[in-house]
């Protein structure tokens, strides 16, 4: 995708860019970031990213690494390939600076232990700095630029010769000096002074006929004159002899130098330029710490499902007023991949948007974005946005007619692959026109397979959005009692547009509104009162849900109990029976023997007393024998079948275990899969809700803020 410097501007990307330039030390580095452009290759941006992240480790970690001299010298060099040219003085210092920074680079990667910064340790390859310069450069100049005294052996000569000369001229001045402070012909403190590159001294004006010499300036009152002595005059030119000659020796220096350094130039530039790169680098790291971006989990397929995700440059701007950004979690897929964000106008629609673009262009630029470190990210070969007011003076374009040249643009190029992001969707038309053109745009969009973010008031709009599959629509949160935006995202639900609210709020007089509403269809008021409805007691539903699955889960915990109690009870009802069932034998058998007394005090028959007795025992004791050898004959007959079941259908039973065991698996993977990291989840018999940080095999990690709590994953529920 070419680069959009529109969009840039729009969406605050090209903040951005200056923000990178300004931690930039280097023009080689201002100038990557200048070149800066949208990825479309999935391998490259990961190497991008990755190369940043290892970069902000070195920061996270306190890594030593070096910050200063990153001067980009391929300009300087490129120049000095022609015959004939020499370095200067200000330059070699400058190179001499550099490339103690670049083999410091070298060596950083090359001690880097267990190597770990692998894609940064691999751009280093192929660089390669001669330590021969390294050590000509040290010999030639000192820590201040300045060429030392033995840079030759010629310039030494030369500057011993220039300290003798200095010295004799400083004889000779201060015995004039005396002699003029001893007589007071000076008109100021005299002291040894320089005018016109020579020594001179300050004598008043009135008093310099009386020494021999060469007047070079007056003061601007004329008061004082400057008089080179005629006994120094000679060892002036000396000494001035000899500067001309330590410059004439310096820039032979150059020159000799230069000569070495040409035929490593080829590979000094490619040394500059890795030192311009690590200066791009460093520069995105930098810059991430400072807007707490990180590495999210990168996937090669369309997919955005952000947590927490944070508009920079927004942020930065209310940091400065002391107040805190509200995080955004967008998820876009391929079953929602258009999303309708409506609501009230400064509620937030636009910095969405915003939001998203930014990042996205961030991201397939090379830099780390502002979301939590489990948000996941994809790829799109463009982003194709209308935002803002784009009306064209110069283009005689009003504002519909721009938009309409951009979504003829757009129909042109959007397919699966492509991220709309169109700001106050179908505006600037008739609203009926306009709308029902818009919502045509909007199908024809959709069945393109094109993602999107789309903000709009239009009820069309939102409608359509209800009823197409792969379409969803948000609003961004209101509260209907202050009428102040909360800026959080609501997915799943159109929002009002609160426009007679608002006006109300602004003290637009109420019969106005009241007669504003009578000019709307009865219809459309009704549908943006349902829809604020909607949204007013969605919180009541789910606090409602909440409520209800909380007595769901408890009531399935009374019901287990309840089942408990019920056997038991049952178990005891069967004792109560049992034990009635041999009350009443015993009762029967009493009054048996109550009858047989009744008749021993008639006839007094002792014999025949005992032998009824003795008849009923018999009998009793017979049923007893009978009752327990049946028993027994059905314990062996239940147990003789139950084992010949067994070794007949063993087989059968072994293979209905196997698929009790797959159908108990099957069941725990679709809960598995029904879950996913950032889902709000409850444990059962538990009212306090949680976010998956992580899932592994069954094990479910959840995150309650304070703590995270390890469960089984048939242990929790999705809310």
């Amino acid at each position: 995708m070419m680069r959009n410097n529109k969009l840039e501007l729009k969406i605050g990307f090209d903040q951005v860019r200056e923000s990178l330039k300004v931690m930039c030390l280097s023009d080689g580095g201002r100038s990557f970031v200048e070149r800066m452009e949208f990825v479309t290759s999935y391998n490259k941006v990961i190497e991008l990213l990755g190369i940043t992240e290892e970069f902000r480790q070195i920061f996270i970690t306190n890594e030593v690494f070096p910050s200063d001299n990153y001067f980009d010298m391929r300009g300087e060099l490129q120049r000095l390939k022609l015959l004939g040219t020499f370095i200067s003085q200000e330059s070699l210092f400058d190179l001499k600076s550099s490339l103690i920074t670049i083999n410091e680079c070298l060596l950083f990667f090359s001690r880097s232990d267990d190597n770990k910064f692998p894609l940064l340790s691999a751009l280093s390859q192929g660089v390669y700095v001669d330590k021969n310069l390294l050590n000509i450069c040290a010999k030639l100049l000192d820590s201040k630029g300045d060429f030392n005294d033995d840079a030759s052996e010629y310039l030494y000569i030369i500057r011993s010769n220039h300290r003798k000369k200095v010295l004799d001229v400083d004889k000779q001045i201060k015995r004039i000096l005396n002699q003029v402070k001893k007589e007071g012909w000076s008109s100021e403190e005299a002291e040894v002074t320089v005018r016109n590159g020579r020594l001179v001294i300050p004598i008043s004006s009135a008093n310099k006929k009386r020494i021999k010499g060469f007047i070079h300036d007056e003061s601007q009152s004329g008061q004082t004159s400057y008089i080179e002595p005629a006994e120094i005059v000679e060892l002036n030119n000396e000494i001035r002899e000899l500067e001309l000659e330590e410059r004439r020796e310096i820039l032979k220096i150059l020159v000799e130098f230069t000569d070495v350094l040409r035929p490593e130039i080829d590979n000094l530039i490619n040394a500059y330029y890795f030192l311009s790169k690590i200066d791009f680098i460093r520069a995105k790291a930098k810059y991430a710490l400072q807007i707490k971006a990180g590495k999210p989990i990168v996937e090669d397929n369309t997919l955005i499902n952000w947590f927490e995700a944070r508009h920079p440059i927004l942020e930065e701007a209310l940091e400065k007023n002391s107040k805190k950004i509200v995080p955004l979690r967008i998820e876009l897929n391929s079953k929602d991949r258009i999303l309708i964000i409506s609501g009230p106008n400064a509620g937030g629609k636009s910095i969405t948007l915003k939001t998203v673009g930014l990042l996205q262009i961030m991201l397939q630029s090379g830099l780390l974005i502002p979301v939590h470190p489990n948000s996941k990210i994809c790829f799109f070969q463009q982003v194709l946005s209308d935002i803002g007011d784009n009306q064209s003076i110069e283009n005689h374009l009003s504002t519909y007619s721009y938009r309409l040249k951009q979504m003829s643009y757009f129909l042109k190029n959007a397919d699966d692959k492509t991220l709309l992001l169109v700001d106050e969707f179908g505006t600037g038309s008739d609203p009926e026109l306009g709308g029902a053109l818009a919502e045509v745009f909007f199908e024809e969009f959709y069945e393109r397979n094109s993602f999107g973010v789309f903000t709009t008031h239009y009820t069309n709009i939102k409608l359509s959005a209800e009823s197409l599959p792969e379409a969803i629509n948000a609003c961004m949160l209101f509260d209907k009692k202050t009428l102040e935006p909360l800026y959080r995202l609501e997915i799943g639900q159109a929002g009002s547009s609160f426009t007679f609210e608002v006006a109300e709020k602004n003290k637009i007089p109420f019969r106005l509104i009241n007669r504003a509403k009578k000019k709307v269809e009865s219809e459309k008021v009704s549908l943006d009162k349902t829809i604020l409805k909607l949204q007013q007691e969605k919180f009541e539903i789910q606090k409602t849900k909440d409520h209800v699955e909380e007595l769901r889960e408890t009531n399935i915990e009374h019901n287990e109990k309840l089942e408990q109690t019920n056997e038991k009870i049952q178990q005891k009802l069967y004792d109560f029976q049992q034990l009635y069932d041999r009350e009443q034998k015993r009762l029967k058998l009493g009054e048996r023997i109550s009858d047989m007394a009744d008749s021993y005090l008639k006839t007094k028959n002792k014999k025949q007393m005992i032998s009824n007795f003795l008849k009923l025992i018999e009998m009793e004791n017979s049923k007893k024998t009978k009752e327990v050898q049946q028993l027994k004959k059905i314990e062996k007959i239940v147990e003789k079948e139950v084992k010949r079941e067994l070794k007949e259908n063993s087989e059968t039973i072994s293979q209905q275990k196997e698929v009790i065991e797959k159908k108990e698996k099957a069941a725990t993977q679709k809960k598995i899969d029904a879950l996913k990291v950032g889902d709000r989840v409850k444990i059962h018999g538990s009212s306090s809700v949680g976010t998956i940080d992580k899932i592994k095999k069954e094990i479910v990690f959840v995150n309650y803020g304070l703590f995270t709590t390890q469960i089984n994953v048939n242990e929790v529920n999705k809310i």
